[in-house]
């Protein structure tokens, strides 16, 4: 009797994790196929997805400008929201780099060491959606597919403030079919910069459109960032010189398979 084989299921890396999703208010209000993609794309790793109800704003608009009071009530809420579980993710290297980096200082110095530890233990298991999948699920490979020119712009809070490094770049060379172009100058600001854009908004344009000259000479389809404000400084640019180069969020290209096309 002849037998066939059968191959064992491959293995999802997330499997029995559950990952809470701070999708970020601008997000949330402005783009929301952003967080849709970053829970299709947390699924099919195998992680549970919730979104706990209770989450607002990150509060780096207020920490920024030099609101601290005000801010508090950000950072008290987003540890109501999150600390039971054991893994936040968010599609947003600035408000993700705003939760780690100021978070902690804003209720230490409100509060004290007693909620100040609390946070600082919260803030520790906030993670950008490409350091997750990188650092905590161990993968580049998330099964990919977006057979397109596309060039890659790293925010400068999410490799200043939240050091993810080029994680977001080994996601996108393991993408199936993609034609990754280099962005002459990638580490230079756009100039949205959180409230910089709106307090010096000439300087802003300026670097704005010195970066959109950058995306255009790629010859790119796509300009893809990890964070989406990024993307709609440049892209304003890019659509008022016509130069028909679209923004993409990282995780909207990862959550892409073949059966998309």
């Amino acid at each position: 009797m002849t037998t066939t084989a059968v191959s064992a299921p491959v293995a999802k890396p997330g499997a029995g994790m559950t990952v809470a999703i701070f999708p970020t208010c601008a997000n949330d209000v402005m783009f929301p196929e952003t967080p849709i993609a970053t829970v299709k794309l947390l699924e099919r790793m195998g992680c549970k997805v919730v979104f706990p109800k209770a989450q607002t704003c990150c509060g780096q608009i207020f920490t920024n400008t030099g609101y601290y009071d005000e801010a508090m009530g950000s950072v008290k809420n987003f540890l109501k929201a999150f600390e039971s579980y054991d893994y936040i993710v968010g599609p947003s290297g600035s408000c993700v780099g705003s939760v780690r980096h100021q978070h902690e200082m804003l209720a230490r110095r409100d509060a004290g060491d007693r909620i100040g530890d609390r946070v600082a233990a919260v803030t520790s298991r906030t993670y950008d959606i490409s350091e997750f999948l990188v650092d905590v699920l161990g993968t580049t490979d998330v099964g990919a597919y977006f057979p397109h020119r596309v060039t890659f712009h790293p925010s400068c809070h999410s490799i200043r403030i939240a050091h993810v490094g080029d994680k977001p770049q080994q996601l996108l060379r393991a993408v199936r079919g993609i034609d990754l172009i280099d962005l002459p100058d990638a580490t230079t600001c756009c100039g949205m910069g959180g409230t910089f854009s709106l307090k010096n908004p000439d300087v802003s344009v300026s670097m704005a459109g010195d970066k959109a000259r950058n995306v255009a000479s790629t010859r790119a389809e796509y300009l893809c960032a990890g964070d989406n404000l990024c993307l709609l400084n440049i892209s304003g640019v890019l659509n008022r010189t016509k130069a028909g180069i679209k923004p993409i969020h990282l995780a909207e290209i990862l959550a892409q398979t073949e059966g998309d096309e």
